[in-house]
Order: C-alpha cells, then structure tokens, then sequence
C-alpha cells in the first residue's frame, strides 16, 4: 500500500510540474519514481547445488551465486533450441536437478552473489547433453577446409578439402538463414565462436560446416558455419618454460621462433614411432603419385594397414579422400593418445596449430601434436594434407573430423 500512495503522490507531482513548465522537476521526479521501482534482472547458468529452496547457480561468466526461489515463482521446462514458451511445460523446485541449465528471473542483491528468484526455465542436463552430442555428430558429418573463393553475391564459398589422396574442391552454398561464426583472435575454444557477418570470412581461413551434402560431394549446403584463422606452424622446441607453460618453436617456414602458450584447454597428442614412419611414406608416395599413396604399406595378407596400425580390406573407403578411414590425417590426429605438457623436450619436433593472436610473436596453442620427426622430414616445407585442423569436438567417425 505504501508503494501505491508514493506512486500516486509522485504521479500528482508530476502532472502539478507539467502544469508549470517545470522541466527540469518532471525529469527529477520520473528517475526517482523509476528509482524506486525494484529491479528486475536475469542470470544463466548451470544449477551447482540445490538445498531447499535455494539453488547455487553457476553463471556463464563462471561466478557463483545463491538463488532463493520464490514460494509463488513461475517455473516451467523447455527443450534445448526452443524459441518461445509456447510449449514449455510447468514443473516444481523439485522438478530441479544439479546439472540442469536454468534462466532465473527477479531481483539480484546489491553485491551481486545472491538472487530472489520470480520466474525459473529449466533445461534439463539429460536434454542438453543429447542435443550436444547431436550437434557434434553434425558437425563430424559435416565439411571442413581452407576458404579459396567467396562469391559474396551468391553467398558461396569454395574450399578445398584435403586427405591423402589429394586436394578436393567444395563448393558451400549458404542462405539467409545459414549461421555464421567466426573464432575470436586469442580463443582456441570452439563453443566461443562468435556471431561474425559473411563478409569476415576470408580466404586462407579454416571453415566448417554443417548441413547437407550433394549427392557427388562438390556441393555442400550449409546450415551453420564457423570459421577462422589459425596458424599451422611445424618446428622443432628450442626451449620450454615448465611454469609458464610456454614453449619456443623454430618454424620451419619461416625460419622465426614463436613463443606458444599452452593451456589447459590445448590438446596435447603424439603419434606412434611406427605410425608416424607410415604416414611419411604415404606422404612420399602421395608426391610421387605412386599407387600406395592412398592405401599404405602393403601387407602380407593383401590388406592395407589402417591408421590404428589394424587392417583394412584393400580398397576399403573407395570414392572418399584419403581411401576411407584412417585416411584423413586429422582423424589419426584425434585417435591419437593424449600426453602431458612435461612429455615435451627441447629439439623435439611437433606440429602445432595455433590462434592467429593479437602478437605477430606469440600464439596459444589449439592442438600440440609430437612425435612427427618422419613427416617433416618427409616435408620439411609443410603440407596441405598434413595440415592440422582446429576443430575439436571430439573423436571423428565422419570424413574429416572436426
């Protein structure tokens, strides 16, 4: 009741000021009156804790808060992508569990850490990590290459996809309804990719993309994009600083030393000695364009030994780049075995690839792949084929693994 007379007795003021001119008054009074009226905001996050009816959420900026829901907050369920409320479906505090992505609505405290919650939609943590791995198993079907060509009145892009076998043109048909993101400078995370506009894209740059491929594979259209420019940089460590998690490469290309930081968000990988060998002699018979470019060492029994060092069937994959599985150098790469950052030594040979940074100098490091010693032998100027990819959603078991 009190609020009710103060609002009216503001409101009376205000009409007695318009009535004299008094400007000024008026602009007063409205903030005042807009001062007075509490606040209503809202926080996303991922519920850390539920004890009675008090929830610890945290936020997508990585702080904790204390939510306390109200006895009459409006809380309802919807499913990951929905757009609207149209077919949200009303639960209870109860409904609630520790994993379940939330939007709370109401009036934070003065410091921030603490929340009165009005109004709570729920994502439950069962439902989101379904349409993860749904959008990850997209993006593995999906395409990814180094950006040729941009035709920017068609909205077309020409890549070319590399494997074993080859160099391969695609072209990527978008629309006005194709999402476009494009990796910040300094990220290395693929979930951070930022909404960018078609013309940020440039050639040179690594994309993927997700969507639909043509019946013959020349063709690839696209439901959403994300793209970048990175670094492929192929070297040998100079010096590594432990505490820093830092290392110096000499780049074989230009013959500079970078300074690459590691974090705990880098993959850190090594290829098999015996591994490494066979994927130099593919790459040898590849330039040569001699007939086991594709297949491998032969072994007794006619098959080709695949990249997990099993066997294959020969002329198994027959059509894809890099003769079916195993072909692709970046799903080898992701079959690999994790390593630590200490199994590094000076004048080991890796291959990195990198953000392209804001310091011509220094990099941050998306993938560290050791153990290459008999590919950059085979190519000490680098190759297309042998070109790390960015993307890393996990294990491939699609062409090009993202």
């Amino acid at each position: 009741m009190r609020w009710v007379k103060q609002g009216l007795a503001l409101r009376i003021l205000l009409f007695l000021a318009t009535g004299v001119g008094g400007a000024a008054l008026v602009g007063a009074i409205s903030a005042s009156l807009k001062a007075q009226q509490p606040t209503v905001a809202r926080q996303v996050g991922v519920i850390k804790n539920i004890n009675g009816n008090s929830i610890t959420l945290t936020t997508d900026q990585g702080a904790d808060i204390i939510v306390q829901v109200a006895s009459n907050a409006a809380m309802v369920r919807v499913a990951p992508g929905q757009t609207d409320l149209k077919n949200a479906t009303p639960i209870q505090l109860s409904d609630l569990h520790v994993g379940d992505r939330i939007l709370v609505r109401g009036q934070p405290s003065s410091d921030g850490k603490s929340f009165v919650a009005v109004g709570v939609i729920s994502m439950s943590r069962s439902d989101v990590e379904a349409k993860q791995r749904q959008e990850r198993e997209d993006w593995q079907r999906g395409i990814g290459g180094l950006v040729n060509a941009l035709d920017s009145t068609n909205r077309t892009i020409t890549i070319s996809v590399a494997a074993m076998g080859g160099v391969k043109t695609v072209i990527i048909q978008t629309t006005a309804g194709t999402v476009l993101r494009r990796y910040l400078p300094d990220s290395i995370q693929f979930d951070e990719a930022k909404p960018a506009p078609f013309d940020q894209i440039r050639p040179g740059d690594q994309l993927r993309a997700r969507g639909t491929r043509s019946a013959d594979g020349s063709e690839f259209t696209a439901t959403e994009i994300v793209s970048g420019s990175f670094r492929n940089i192929s070297g040998t460590i100079r010096s590594i600083d432990q505490n820093a998690s830092t290392l110096t490469l000499m780049d074989l290309a230009t013959k500079k030393p970078f300074l690459v930081k590691v974090t705990a968000k880098s993959q850190l990988r090594s290829l098999p000695p015996e591994l490494a060998q066979r994927l130099a002699f593919r790459l040898k018979a590849a330039k040569a364009g001699t007939p086991d470019a594709n297949s491998g060492a032969a072994s007794p029994s006619g098959q080709a030994a695949n990249a997990n060092g099993g066997q294959r069937p020969a002329g198994a994959g027959a059509g894809r780049p890099g003769g079916g599985p195993g072909g692709d150098f970046q799903q080898i790469v992701n079959r690999t075995q994790t390593v630590a950052f200490t199994d590094f030594k000076k004048d080991d040979a890796v291959m990195i690839v990198a953000t392209e940074g804001t310091d011509a100098g220094q990099v941050t490091a998306i993938t560290v792949l050791g153990g290459v010693e008999p590919i950059l032998a085979a190519a000490p100027a680098g190759s297309q084929e042998m070109a790390l990819s960015p993307w890393s959603l996990g294990a491939s078991t699609g062409e090009d693994s993202p």
